[in-house]
C-alpha cells in the first residue's frame, strides 16, 4: 500500500472508529429510554458497537495511527425522552454508523474492506429493525436522499 493510500485508509478507520465511540454513547442514551420490548435488542447493538469500537481501535493501531479518542459526551440529533425517541435515536446511530463503514468500503482493500462491508451490512439491518423500513443504499447518503451521515 502507498503512503497516501495508507493514510486515507488511516482516516476511514479513524472516522469508523469515531463513529463507534459516537455508537456506544448513543446506545447509553437509548437503551436507558427503550422499552421492555426492544431492551434486548438496544443491548445487543450496544454490545456489537463495543465490540467493532474495540476492533477499529486495534486496526488504527496496526495502521500506524493513534487511535482517536472518545468525546466526553456527544450531541444528541434530538431530545430522547421517551421509547419512541429512543428508538429513533437508534436508526439514526445505524444510519451514521453505515455511512462511515461505506466509506472504509472504498479506502480499504483485502480483509479490512470484508470487514467494513459486514459492519455497513449490520449497521443497515439494524437501522431497517428500528426504522421499520429501508433504503435502496444504506450507508451512501448522497444516493438516498436522507442526508443521515
Amino acid at each position: 500500500m502507498s503512503t497516501r493510500s495508507t493514510k486515507s485508509t488511516l482516516n476511514a478507520v479513524q472516522a469508523a472508529l469515531a463513529a463507534e465511540h459516537a455508537a456506544v454513547y448513543g446506545y447509553g442514551i437509548a437503551g436507558g429510554r427503550m422499552g421492555d420490548d426492544r431492551e434486548a435488542e438496544a443491548t445487543a447493538a450496544y454490545t456489537s458497537h463495543r465490540a467493532r469500537r474495540d476492533a477499529m481501535a486495534r486496526t488504527a493501531r496496526d495502521l500506524g495511527g493513534k487511535p482517536v479518542a472518545a468525546s466526553a459526551a456527544y450531541a444528541l440529533p434530538f431530545p430522547v425522552e421517551d421509547s419512541a425517541a429512543a428508538v429513533r435515536l437508534a436508526a439514526v446511530i445505524e444510519d451514521r454508523v453505515a455511512g462511515v463503514y461505506a466509506d472504509l468500503v472504498r479506502a480499504g482493500s483485502g480483509p479490512l474492506r470484508r470487514e467494513a462491508a459486514s459492519a455497513l451490512r449490520e449497521a443497515a439491518v439494524r437501522a431497517v429493525r428500528w426504522r421499520g423500513t429501508g433504503v435502496a443504499f444504506p450507508g451512501l447518503a448522497e444516493q438516498t436522499g436522507s442526508g443521515a451521515r
